[in-house]
Parts: structure tokens; sequence; C-alpha cells
């Protein structure tokens, strides 16, 4: 009895440092930027160089890797016909997406923004300045970083926000995961995003669709800015040739541990 109580605690004591010591791996105020190792060949790629860090906040990131599932997210600073282009398509196939949105577009298309939330949509947060989120190193200074767009998104439009959050460009500290945490939010990251945020230097189409279709994987979180004209383009063909491979479109509310 006491040999099998101390190879348990011996096992514990082997996970407890493992798991101090990919948490002393970054200092709380430290400045990380999400990055991933794309493999192609719908395999899923490589997260922070193999970091739990994530995990240990209860970030989102990817889906199961049994399931053959999408989930499809746009960061959306302002609003255009390629916008209005994409909830049309998502509309006519009956799939959801997650908008992560900054206060110009609320007020600035206030109607394309209450369609979102009256068509389906989960409306989200991607902060009220779009700063580095890793130089805030105090929580009330966090707070009303996620409060701001929050309030005016409910005063324009009568709807509470989603209490997802995604760090402008996926600039981010161990502070801003705890942060969240702290505050009830769920950080949201990407396992598939590519260049299609310049408007004056849209990508090929042709490869555009390549890209997607080589490197969707199961539990794939997409990140998409719904401004690109090439995306307003190609998502309906890219949603069509996906359900016809066998992939379903989920909700990032499947994703919340």
């Amino acid at each position: 009895m006491l040999m099998k109580f101390l190879k348990s605690l011996a096992v514990f004591s082997i996970l407890f440092c493992i798991f101090t010591a990919n948490a002393a791996a970054y200092e709380k105020n430290e400045k990380i930027s999400w990055h991933f190792k794309s493999k192609g060949n719908n395999t899923r790629p490589e997260i922070l160089s193999g970091s739990d860090l994530p995990n240990r906040y209860g970030a989102i990131y990817m889906g199961d890797e049994t399931d053959k599932r999408v989930y499809l997210t746009f960061d959306a600073g302002y609003s255009n016909e390629s916008l209005e282009k994409i909830l049309d398509t998502l509309k006519n196939h009956k799939v959801q997406g997650a908008f992560f949105i900054l206060p110009g577009i609320i007020k600035n298309s206030p109607e394309t923004v209450k369609r979102m939330a009256n068509e389906g949509h989960l409306v989200c947060n991607h902060s009220t300045t779009h700063g580095d989120m890793s130089k805030i190193t105090d929580i009330q200074r966090f707070k009303e970083e996620l409060t701001g767009v929050e309030e005016l998104y409910q005063s324009v439009t009568g709807f509470e926000m989603e209490k997802f959050f995604r760090p402008p460009e996926g600039s981010f500290s161990v502070n801003t995961l705890e942060f969240c945490k702290e505050l009830g939010y769920t950080p949201v990251f990407w396992s598939f995003a590519y260049v299609d945020w310049e408007d004056n230097n849209q990508p090929n189409l042709e490869k555009a669709k390549a890209n997607i279709f080589n490197r969707v994987h199961n539990g794939c979180v997409m990140l998409l800015h719904p401004t690109s004209k090439v995306n307003a383009e190609i998502l309906d063909e890219v949603i069509t040739k996906l359900k016809d491979d066998g992939y379903t479109f989920g909700s990032l509310y499947d994703l919340v541990k």
C-alpha cells in the first residue's frame, strides 16, 4: 500500500514539475505572439512550439483532433461590401461565424453589426483600442479595454456581447490570460490564418483556395478577415467543398472548456 502511494506521489511530482516549468517559460508581462507551425496536408499544426500555456487558461485555438469540424471566425474592424457578401454566404449555407469586432464598425455600420447578431452569429470582443494587450499589467485597465466596446455594442444594438475575446494581432501575455479568466472571458486564438487583410494587396484567388484546402484540419479554428475581397469571392466554394469533404461547421461554444 505504501509503495503504491509513493509511486502515485512520484507521478504527481513529475507532472507538477512539468506544469510549473511550462508556466515559468514566460514572465507574467512578457509579450507572446501567437504562432503555430503549419504542416499542410490537412494535418494539425504545432501550437506555440508545443507550449501548454493556452490549455491551462482555457483558451480556444483548435478543436478535437477526431472531430472533422471547422470553426469560422472573423476579425472585423470595419464593414464593406465584402463583409456583406460574406454574411450572405453564411446565411445561404446556414453556417454560424464568430465576429470579433471593434468600436469603429459599431459606430459606422450599426445595421451590419445588428445583422450579425440577428442572423445567429456570435458577436465577440476584439478590444476597444486594438492595442497591444501584453502591455497592460493592471486588471482594471484591461477590463476597460473589454467593457468599452461591449457597452457601445449594447447601447447601439440592444444585445449583449459574447464573452469571447481575441487579442489584437495575437499579442498577449500570461497576465492577459489570467485577466481573462478572472473577468470571465474565454481567449480565442486560431489554427489557420493567411495574409488576407491588406485590401490593396489581396492574395491570388486560386492560391488562396489552395492554401485553405491544404491546411484545413480537424478542429480547425479559421481566422479570416471579412473585408477581404478574395475571401468574399471564395467563401461559398470553400464551404461547399469542405462540406463535400465531410467537414461540418461548429460554434465556439462547443469548445468552451
